[in-house]
């Protein structure tokens, strides 16, 4: 029997709306509308007047629940950090593997195939965030395993076969030509971790560049006679920005101002986050360096950030507060807008009928009551009898 959510705020294209109903059936939304006719027959469930909003998609997760995928790059790994970042509302996500040998690459991307044909994960694909990375803005990453992309890289990095692939790369260290071979090989090519200037980013978005991973950070400023890279973003209206609102990463006042230079429906929030979210022990290895978390924020000895410590529903709570966004922005760029990014507009990230019920429950405070995962409620919360039962 379809199941119907009934007596909460949904949140549609148009925004919150009271008075709707949901009802699932066979792991899709089959209707959304007045709750008298479309919980009719369903059996229902009262949702106490929480906030129902499309299930969060999060395109860079490097781990979670003490897991590491670089660490571990195995199918049970991707299932344990999709279980964790469960509980903050993420019904899918892209498992990251950071910049490390081709071996180590090609055991990640088997992994997230796997992980993909098991199902249940929420992994919809997989993020590689190098090697073919710019030392100079390096950030976390090892330097020595950096390299160019020959035909081998190229092979492996169009190898997946299923879901997704996004790979994060510094424009000036390919070629415009091998970026569009990627993105004519259906990989999605982000720029990151990059010190390119602003005319070798615009012609890379020429030739099938169509996102920035992690905006302001590990890339070139926008500076008074050079734009550089976030100059090429912020004056680009179609790619997709993904921005890490922790309060750390980048100031807020900052991401109020890139949020005024283009649509904010071209932007991402992202979590970027390490093992240390949904687990009590904030410290962990990476690559052999120790990393740990200080006031929130994730770094090695020398105070090198290192991922984060946030989970997305933090990052949407903390589009309002810190951002001053409204709610249907901040569930946008927590939805609609990654699901658009990986070419999964049609499929996930709305409330609207045909989707698949991916859905998380927020009380007032815009934390996480309950996730469902096509349809099927993670927090196992009772359902009430058949309407009129």
């Amino acid at each position: 029997m379809d199941i119907a959510l009934v007596n909460g705020r949904v949140m549609t294209d148009r925004g919150l709306e009271d008075g709707l109903a949901v009802r699932i059936g066979g792991g899709r939304i089959a209707a959304v509308g007045p709750a008298a006719e479309v919980a009719a027959g369903a059996r229902t469930r009262d949702l106490g007047g929480g906030l129902l909003l499309p299930g969060f998609i999060d395109t860079q997760v490097n781990g979670g629940g003490g897991l590491l995928f670089n660490d571990s790059p195995t199918a049970e790994t991707i299932a344990g950090i999709g279980a964790a970042h469960r509980r903050f509302g993420v019904t899918g996500f892209l498992p990251t593997v950071i910049s490390d040998d081709l071996d180590a690459l090609a055991t990640a991307i088997a992994a997230a195939r796997s992980a993909i044909a098991a199902g249940g994960s929420g992994a919809l694909g997989l993020h590689i965030e190098g090697p073919f990375l710019n030392a100079k803005r390096k950030g976390i990453h090892d330097a020595s395993k950096f390299r160019r992309i020959d035909e081998a890289a190229f092979a492996l990095l169009t190898s997946l076969g299923v879901g997704r692939t996004v790979v994060t790369l510094a424009p000036e260290m390919t070629s415009p030509q091998m970026i569009a071979r990627l993105a004519g090989a259906g990989v999605i090519v982000s720029a990151g971790h990059t010190n390119a200037g602003y005319a070798v980013v615009r012609e890379a978005l020429e030739h099938g560049l169509s996102g920035f991973t992690h905006l302001f950070n590990a890339m070139s400023p926008l500076a008074s006679r050079e734009p550089g890279v976030v100059g090429a973003a912020l004056d680009d209206a179609t790619a997709w920005c993904g921005i890490i609102v922790d309060g750390h990463h980048v100031d807020p006042v900052v991401l109020k101002i890139a949020l005024r230079c283009r649509p904010h429906a071209r932007f991402m929030l992202a979590s970027d986050a390490m093992p240390c979210v949904g687990a009590s022990e904030k410290s962990f290895m990476l690559q052999g360096r120790r990393i740990t978390v200080r006031n929130g924020v994730c770094v090695d000895e020398n105070g090198v950030l290192a991922g984060s410590d946030l989970d997305l529903a933090t990052a949407v709570r903390n589009a309002v507060s810190l951002l001053g966004l409204d709610l249907a922005d901040a569930s946008r760029m927590a939805s609609r807008n990654p699901a658009e990014f990986l070419g999964l507009g049609g499929e996930v990230g709305r409330i609207a009928p045909g989707y698949r019920a991916d859905l998380v429950l927020l009380d007032a405070g815009l934390r996480v009551l309950e996730t469902w995962v096509g349809g099927r409620d993670t927090a196992a919360a009772p359902l009430a009898q058949p309407a009129g039962g």
